[in-house]
């Protein structure tokens, strides 16, 4: 019976991506308002700006191989399998479909609640500004640096991997710290994009778990991951 349950929540999972792409999976944009409750980014010429610029040229000047292969990596994982080093390699969307699925519906969550503020405030890109600069990871033209949308997805798949396995609350947070950081690490974000980030991802996940809906499919996700976590021992 557990079986069945199961394939049937992940069944309609895939179909509700397929179908609602667009649409919020649990939080609306107007339920959080990102462009309200942010404070306004500093300006392109301010003493903030170039104090930020700065520290991102202390990063490019620092960074390592590692580091780069670390933040390059990073920067093409926005899934919520960004934490297999926290939980094992046993993490993984082949072992855990239903932890797949339901962090794919939490992930497209954060792009409709960043995007009033991205839009809104349309911040320049630091090394569209600074031409100096020399990011690693993959570069926009469009002008949309804050918050930062993956920043964003670390501290909310951190929030809801919290919310699965409460035992790890430490090291995920640690994670998505590390994640944040590495958008400074690519060059690619300003140090206020990533705390930007951190503010919108508590709002949105604060409203998310309040959803029956979220706790619903979250119960199931929790009873798979905890399930392989116990095997995995």
């Amino acid at each position: 019976m557990k079986k069945f349950a199961f394939t049937a929540v992940c069944i309609c999972l895939g179909i509700s991506l397929t179908a609602h792409a667009k649409d919020p999976s649990f939080v609306a944009a107007a339920e959080t308002h990102s462009f309200l409750i942010l404070p306004t980014p500093a300006d392109a010429q301010s003493d903030k700006t170039r104090a930020e610029l700065a520290e991102l040229h202390r990063y490019e000047g620092a960074r390592t191989e590692a580091q780069k292969v670390a933040a390059m990596a990073d920067d093409k994982n926005e899934t919520i399998f960004l934490f297999q080093q926290q939980f094992g390699d046993w993490f993984n969307a082949q072992a855990l479909p239903l932890t797949a699925a339901f962090g794919v519906r939490v992930k497209n969550d954060e792009g409709i609640n960043t995007a009033a503020a991205k839009e809104g405030f349309a911040r320049v890109r630091p090394y569209n500004q600074d031409h100096s600069l020399h990011p690693v990871c993959v570069t926009k033209t469009r002008d949309d640096s804050y918050p930062s949308g993956h920043a964003t997805t670390g501290y909310l798949m951190a929030l809801t991997l919290i919310d699965m396995a409460p035992e790890k609350r430490d090291v995920l947070l640690a994670r998505a710290d590390d994640y944040a950081n590495n958008r400074l690490v690519c060059g690619v974000h300003f140090r206020s994009d990533v705390e930007a980030s951190k503010l919108v991802a508590y709002t949105v996940h604060a409203v998310m778990a309040s959803k029956p809906q979220y706790q619903q499919e979250m119960a199931v996700a929790r009873a798979e991951l905890q399930s392989k976590m116990a095997a995995a021992k």
